[in-house]
């Protein structure tokens, strides 16, 4: 029986067929994602240079603070300042709150 050739029959080949088609459907949908995976990929990329980028800026703000503090500091001393009226409150030094001896 070997060496007789024989030929499938309909319902045979319609199967075939349905089994390659559902290959094809399935390589598509793989290629699909591969093609999702590398544009996702693409996006981590531009989110992971956006995050250093602002990370950047933020410690490039911080070093702007403490230059801005320092310089407050030096012009008007220790103190606190109320960022909603702009009003400045010196600390007050050791001298004023210190209570004159009243022994002798």
């Amino acid at each position: 029986m070997a060496d007789k050739e024989i030929k499938f029959t309909p319902e045979e080949m319609t199967e075939v067929s349905k089994l390659q088609e559902t290959y094809v459907t399935l390589q598509n949908g793989l290629g699909q994602i591969g093609v999702n995976r590398i544009r996702v990929e693409q996006q981590l990329t531009d989110i992971d240079s956006a995050e250093e980028t602002i990370r950047a800026n933020f410690v490039e703000n911080q070093n702007k603070e403490r230059e801005f503090v320092d310089s407050i500091n030096k012009k008007y001393g220790d103190g606190n300042l109320d960022i909603t009226s702009g009003v400045f409150t010196p600390r007050p030094t050791e001298e004023t709150t210190k209570k004159p001896d009243k022994t002798l």
